[in-house]
């Protein structure tokens, strides 16, 4: 019988709703955001730590000191962690959310013995329009999910460690390519389509995520960049990013709207991006990565949904 689990949440904030459930077992809170910048398939590595101080203090201003004090220690407590005869993790559905599940997966499986492991996802509610994130559903919502948790199996457990190789390499095309692979991760297909568009978009240079930005510019009455930044995060489907992350999407994309009239409006960049009138690729171009790629180093296709190598 199962009753000694080891709780993965990725978290503060899911952590304090799972701690109010009043479940036996230890926790370790997985605080990263390794969904943008640069990653080796070895987690934990001097190599990994090295790469993920330097991009989040440059992006996000987070110092070393914060960096080992909120996440390498969390490292250090679940290779230490012992007396549990399970796994549980507690994952959201979106972009964000996996990709850390996955660098979780692939740690864990390099440090750890072979336990069973469960997932406690979001799911769509009887009688919701959307998907819910874990930290926003009443107690009584999050036990049920907890209740009916997933079991991984061997399968999938290699598949997280395999995309999360790929995700760490410099070939995203090979990435794409598990998409219609099926698993028990319900929402790793369409997480796994949601990084892709990320890549600029082929004819002009912004990303899906980019594009559905000026789109709201362009469609709803937005009267400033904070109300700006409430409507792309509602309204970014499965990327799951935070508030600051969204931030550093909006200042990339400056140079498409301006603020008239106490309305934001779309330049002509901004239309002629819309219309796909103009390949904006030169001007928005940067040193930064996902994973294991250099986002400027492919481009994705929207019409045939490849992706394409520089």
């Amino acid at each position: 019988m199962l009753d000694k689990a080891l709780h993965i949440i990725n978290g503060d904030s899911l952590a304090e709703q799972v701690k109010e459930l009043g479940l036996s077992g230890e926790t370790i809170v997985w605080r990263e955001l390794l969904c943008e910048g640069p990653c080796t398939k070895e987690v934990g590595s001097n190599e990994f730590i090295n790469l993920r101080q330097k991009f989040l203090k440059k992006a996000y201003d987070i110092s070393s000191e914060n960096y080992q004090n909120r996440f390498v220690s969390q490292l250090n407590k679940l290779k230490a962690a012992q007396d549990y005869d399970h796994v549980v993790l507690w994952f959201e559905f979106d972009l964000f959310c996996h990709i850390n599940m996955l660098a979780a997966i692939s740690f864990y499986l390099e440090n750890k013995p072979n336990v069973p492991f469960y997932l406690v996802c979001s799911k769509r509610q009887k009688g919701e329009e959307e998907l819910l994130p874990l930290s926003q559903l009443p107690l009584k919502h999050l036990l049920n999910h907890f209740n009916h948790k997933i079991e991984l199996d061997k399968e999938d457990l290699e598949i997280a460690s395999l995309i999360w190789e790929l995700y760490c390499s410099n070939n995203p095309i090979k990435l794409k390519q598990q998409i219609k692979k099926s698993s028990n991760f319900e929402y790793l297909s369409s997480c796994i389509r949601a990084h892709i568009e990320r890549f600029p978009n082929s004819r002009t240079g912004i990303n899906s995520l980019e594009r559905n930005v000026l789109k709201l510019v362009e469609q709803q009455h937005i009267t400033s960049i904070n109300q700006l930044l409430g409507y792309a995060l509602q309204y970014q489907g499965y990327y799951g990013y935070s508030d600051s992350q969204m931030e550093r999407v909006l200042n990339k994309l400056s140079m498409f709207y301006t603020l008239e009239n106490e309305k934001l409006k779309l330049t002509q960049n901004g239309l002629d991006a819309l219309a796909k009138k103009k390949n904006f690729y030169r001007d928005l171009i940067n040193d930064e990565y996902y994973g294991g790629a250099k986002i400027y180093d492919f481009l994705y296709d929207s019409d045939s949904h490849k992706v394409l190598k520089l």
